[in-house]
């Protein structure tokens, strides 16, 4: 035993190894099974030959949306993404000095990150609809005679902007939370020595702060991008089918039409999806860091 505990110590590849054995086992685990598993559900019959049933199904049922579901999901994300990610990187250059009541702000736009999507699309149902606090406040005001009605299939509009709404609020928090976190790492003296020689504040931050940030900004829109794709619980709460997503797709297929094969596809697309924004996203920054 303690001649192999030698030849392992001794080794750095047997040591790399196990160490990284845990993420390598939670990774074949939770991930690559369960996406090898997806594509036998998906496109392997009962009998074990291979069908296409489900892509059909996928792309000329009356009973599918995917075509809607791909385009609400897709400008849902793009709507999202950058609004979010601006929002946070102005919330942190105005957090990067320290000044009083600092920390009570970074502890309250973090707030949103404590609640599920559940509870946060259950909060703007209750604000928007017709008799919640928004059109209240509106008619107490004067500024409208008869509630504003955002939800129902009529309105897909100010459904959309409700979905939109809500996902900004709830998602911010996680790209501001990457974003803050990185800009303590950046050594202050930099800053600090730029101001005395006579830079301004917009050259400090488009030189020196912003592409500090590139690596924390990377991680945040990769992360964010991807739970963007797989966003379900608030628009399926405050809108349902009215405005259909890929994830909420795959939850109908299974529980409405118990086709579990045609669920494992739009999990396969959602997937493919996400890795190829990812490698852009890792392509684009890598090629910026290089510069």
């Amino acid at each position: 035993m303690g001649s192999i505990l030698y030849r392992i110590s001794g080794n750095p590849t047997a040591k790399a190894l196990i160490l990284l054995s845990p993420t390598i086992i939670y990774l074949a685990v939770f991930i690559a099974y369960p996406i090898v598993d997806s594509f036998r559900i998906a496109f392997m019959s009962e009998d074990g030959t291979i069908t296409l049933e489900s892509l059909d199904f996928l792309l000329s049922s009356p009973l599918s949306e995917f075509w809607d579901a791909l385009r609400y999901t897709f400008l849902l994300a793009a709507l999202v993404v950058p609004v979010e990610t601006a929002l946070a990187l102005v919330a942190v250059i105005v957090l990067f000095k320290r000044f009083r009541g600092r920390d009570a702000v970074v502890y309250i736009l973090a707030i949103p990150l404590a609640l599920s999507d559940v509870a946060a699309g259950l909060i703007w149902y209750a604000m928007l609809t017709g008799k919640g606090f928004l059109n209240k406040l509106l008619i107490d005001l004067g500024l409208i005679d008869t509630p504003i009605q955002f939800f129902g299939y009529a309105n897909k509009e100010l459904t959309l902007l409700a979905i939109f709404l809500a996902e900004v609020w709830r998602s911010s928090a996680i790209v501001f939370i990457i974003l803050f976190a990185g800009a303590q790492l950046i050594n202050k003296e930099v800053l600090e020595a730029a101001e005395v020689f006579g830079a301004s504040f917009y050259v400090r931050l488009r030189h020196i702060l912003i592409p500090m940030l590139k690596p924390s900004l990377q991680a945040a829109l990769i992360i964010r991008t991807l739970f963007a794709f797989q966003v379900f619980a608030v628009v399926w709460i405050l809108a349902g089918r009215d405005i259909p997503v890929l994830a909420g797709e795959a939850y109908y297929s299974i529980t409405e039409l118990h086709r579990y094969d045609v669920a494992a596809v739009y999990a396969i697309i959602i997937a493919v999806i996400s890795a190829l924004l990812g490698l852009v996203y890792i392509r684009l920054f890598r090629e910026t860091l290089r510069r």
